[in-house]
């Protein structure tokens, strides 16, 4: 029997972790065809719902047993420290959605939402893989591949007018996610800090560069 390096099961695992991540992208899809009032009142019941079994599995022993069934393996090895009882990274992403669906207006949320989903997925990946030049608090090369990809979902995701400043902007926004997702490591989940940090540069620099424009999308619910 071929003995298989544990570093390679530990980035099986990661893939995975990634690529049910990348489910979360429905998020920002769906959100485009749906009022504020009604995501916020979706993501508000499942952000509720993931908050209550995610802590009931540490305070609940057999509520724990069956979660760790079907979900232990998904779990890094700080979602299961029972002391310091840590919210696994799904419920950071329903409770950051949620926050930011109430804080950003339409358009900046589809970026940095989508930006969180696509470019931390390919970073992490990345850098696990090819992670060589130490950068700040990862590597280079993930830190590279999340602004790199983040500046290709700006391409894509919706604008107000398609001004180039809009661009401009976004990629300004790529940028600072890139640091933050960087630095993020220990200090607060990604999956909150970096559709903050993009969202909020983002309604900064459309105030400061486009401060008449309405940031509002034409013919999708508000």
């Amino acid at each position: 029997m071929t003995q298989i390096d544990n570093g390679t099961i530990q980035y099986k695992d990661e893939l995975f972790r990634k690529l049910i991540h990348l489910t979360s992208l429905s998020i920002p899809i769906i959100y485009y065809f749906i009022s504020t009032e009604t995501a916020a009142l979706i993501l508000g019941i499942l952000a509720g719902l993931a908050l209550i079994i995610d802590l009931g599995r540490y305070l609940h022993p057999e509520t724990g047993k069956i979660f760790y069934k079907f979900f232990g393996f998904l779990l890094r090895a700080h979602e299961l420290d029972h002391k310091k009882r840590n919210l696994n990274g799904a419920t950071y992403v329903l409770i950051s959605a949620l926050i930011s669906v109430l804080i950003f207006p339409k358009v900046i949320f589809i970026s940095a939402f989508s930006i969180l989903i696509i470019s931390d997925s390919l970073a992490a990946l990345v850098g696990r893989k090819f992670g060589k030049h130490k950068f700040l608090s990862k590597s280079l090369e993930g830190t590279l591949t999340f602004f790199v990809s983040a500046c290709i979902v700006i391409l894509f995701t919706p604008k107000v007018g398609g001004f180039s400043e809009e661009y401009l902007i976004g990629f300004i926004a790529a940028f600072v996610g890139a640091i933050v997702e960087n630095i993020s490591f220990k200090l607060v989940d990604d999956n909150l800090s970096i559709p903050l940090s993009v969202g909020f540069t983002m309604w900064g620099l459309y105030l400061a560069l486009l401060p008449n424009l309405e940031l509002t999308l034409s013919n999708v619910p508000r």
